[in-house]
Parts: structure tokens; C-alpha cells; sequence
């Protein structure tokens, strides 16, 4: 992708699908108009090209590895609101719209995608209720107990009674929404698109694929790390109150 200066937005998209979301982020057709070059495009929707180029050339950047279970929580808990639930809550209306509207062009000829629309807008409101339980309520009680912790200052009983009962309330919930990804995914045939389907169909189904291993890791940072921390800090604060 070095050579942007010279490609049309429809090459960039049919070379990496997952440019897409970049130029539908800047409002930038690359569907039906994408024939023309990404300045002339970047023209034509008053967009600051050098910007977009930038976001295009990160587009394949590989997410580095690290060593989650070595970091403090409170540092964890930040991690997982500012990178996992600000990219929820940034994508669900991408997906909406792309799905929305390849349910409403191609939905007589491909059924499976009437129903993907139907389950993603399901997963969209149970999540966006999830996000707002954990950052009202268990995030800020584990962030109390942490104080408490260095504090020493005693433990008082919490109004769900003890960290148990929110955790097993969103381990729940995070089974839930992994279910309704399993479905997306056997009925889109694992996210690949039907021969000849336009940009916006592949699109979605990149896009899809793209939130359901963001929420795979997501629900491993919570179920795996964060979850058992948490239990195991209330007892050692409860125990030294």
C-alpha cells in the first residue's frame, strides 16, 4: 500500500477489504464510487488525505503480544474500557449500517443476511447494556477494593452483597453474545462472502469477523484474568478488615 497516490479506492478496498471501514469512517463511497483516486476522493469529501493515508497504512499493523496476567489491575481495567469497549462501542454502528443496508439490497437473494442483521442488532443492545453494568458497577467496586486494599481500611458490604454475584451475572452475558456470534458465523458460512458480492457485503462480513475475535479477547481478559483477581481481592480485603 505504498503506492496510495495511485490507486483508486475501489483497488485499495479489493486488495485489503478491511480499508473499508476507513473510508466509510470518512464518509468516502467505496462501493459503487470507488473508481476514482483516493486524493480525488479525499477532494470531493473535503477529507485531509494525508490523515486518511495514515489510518490506511495501519490498517494491517499485527496487535503485539503482551503478558496481561503480569499487569496491575487497575491497569487492566483501564485497558479493557479504553481498547475493548471504546472498539465496540466505535464498530457497532459501522456494522449496523453495513448490515443493514446488505440486508435490505440482497436480503431476497441471501437470506442468511436478513438474519445476521436481525441477530447482530440483538448482540448490539445487549452489549451496549453490558459495557454500562461493568463500567457503573463492577469496574468502579474492584477500583474500591484496590483502595481499600492499600488503605487498609475495612471492607462494607457491597449492595450485590459480593463481587460473585456482577462477575457471575456478566460471565452470563458474554456466554450469551459468544452464542449469537456462533450463529453469525455458521450462517455466513465463517464471514466469507457469496462469489461476486459487492464491497459493502464483504465489508460486513469482514467486519464481523473482525468484532468476534475483539470479543474472544475481550471475554478472556474479563473471564480468565480480571474475574478471578477480582474474587481473590475481595476475600484477601474482607479477610485483613
Amino acid at each position: 500500500m505504498d503506492t496510495l497516490e495511485n490507486k483508486t479506492v475501489a483497488q485499495v478496498v479489493a486488495n485489503n477489504i478491511k480499508t473499508a471501514h476507513v473510508f466509510k469512517k470518512y464518509g468516502i463511497d467505496f462501493c459503487c464510487g470507488g473508481g476514482i483516486t483516493i486524493e480525488k476522493a479525499c477532494e470531493k469529501n473535503n477529507q485531509n488525505y494525508e490523515q486518511l493515508k495514515a489510518e490506511l497504512l495501519q490498517v494491517d499493523d499485527a496487535p503485539k503480544a503482551y503478558d496481561y496476567n503480569s499487569w496491575s489491575l487497575d491497569f487492566l481495567l483501564d485497558h479493557i474500557v479504553n481498547i475493548h469497549h471504546t472498539y465496540v462501542e466505535e464498530s457497532i454502528p459501522l456494522i449496523l449500517q453495513y448490515s443493514n443496508k446488505v440486508a435490505k439490497v440482497h436480503g431476497h437473494h441471501y437470506s442468511e443476511v436478513v438474519k445476521i442483521n436481525s441477530l447482530f442488532t440483538e448482540v448490539a443492545n445487549e452489549l451496549a447494556a453490558h459495557l454500562k453494568k461493568e463500567e457503573l458497577i463492577l469496574f468502579p467496586y474492584v477500583k474500591k477494593l484496590l483502595a481499600l486494599q492499600k488503605s487498609g481500611t475495612k471492607l462494607e458490604t457491597p449492595p450485590f452483597e459480593t463481587v460473585n454475584n456482577p462477575i457471575h451475572m456478566m460471565e452470563t452475558e458474554h456466554e450469551s453474545a459468544g452464542d449469537i456470534f456462533k450463529t453469525i458465523a455458521q450462517l455466513s458460512n465463517n464471514y466469507t462472502p457469496p462469489e461476486g458480492a459487492c464491497n459493502t457485503f464483504r465489508a460486513l462480513y469482514a467486519k464481523l469477523e473482525e468484532f468476534e475475535q475483539d470479543l474472544h479477547q475481550h471475554v478472556h481478559l474479563e473471564n480468565n484474568i480480571l474475574h478471578p483477581k477480582a474474587i481473590a481481592l475481595e476475600n484477601s480485603v474482607a479477610k485483613n478488615s
